[in-house]
């Protein structure tokens, strides 16, 4: 099991403790993934401007929640699966909709199941996608706009996701009701 330094605003890097203070502000704590993050300066800052930029995309709470849930899954990430439950809970999403996210089962419209295949076509197949299933993308009431959105949550999402497989970074408190460990 592998481990990474979870800072506080006292051990961090000089360059990350105002981002830190800025996640205490935005959270009320700072999250566990912060403080690993903030063993580099840039990659939290990184981090912090792809979650922002993401949350001002093109996609609505429901499909923000899709986007990001699709990928934390897939990728089987221990953290932000349960951190990203309680987000959604925190948006209105439907909990019908994250709990069919978190066990791999379809979605309750076709336009949400047409934005959780696109993105695990573009995770899986590493940014390969066929015509056939851009146009189908677009047929479900889709754009150009919103793969490159999804593509602007992989790199999000691939920051946290890796950083807390390789740090075993412990899921926080508040997000401990929403454990959650991927089905085999």
């Amino acid at each position: 099991m592998t481990t990474l330094t979870i800072h506080t605003i006292e051990s961090a890097p000089e360059g990350s403790k105002p981002l830190l203070e800025g996640s205490v502000k935005a959270f009320g704590m700072l999250p566990n993934l912060h403080g690993v993050l903030a063993g580099s300066p840039q990659i939290l800052e990184a981090y912090q401007k792809l979650h922002q930029l993401f949350t001002e995309s093109s996609f609505d709470a429901e499909e923000l929640t899709v986007v990001w849930q699709a990928i934390n899954v897939e990728h089987g990430c221990h953290y932000c699966v349960p951190a990203h439950t309680a987000i959604a809970h925190s948006m209105n999403v439907d909990p019908a909709i994250t709990e069919a996210l978190r066990n791999q089962a379809a979605m309750p419209t076709a336009k949400l199941q047409a934005l959780l295949d696109m993105t695990l076509i573009i995770v899986r197949n590493r940014g390969h996608v066929s015509q056939e299933e851009l146009d189908a993308f677009y047929a479900a009431g889709y754009a150009e706009q919103q793969v490159l959105d999804i593509i602007l949550a992989l790199s999000q999402k691939i920051i946290s996701n890796y950083t807390n497989h390789i740090g075993n970074t412990p899921v926080d408190a508040p997000f401990e009701t929403f454990a959650w460990t991927k089905a085999k």
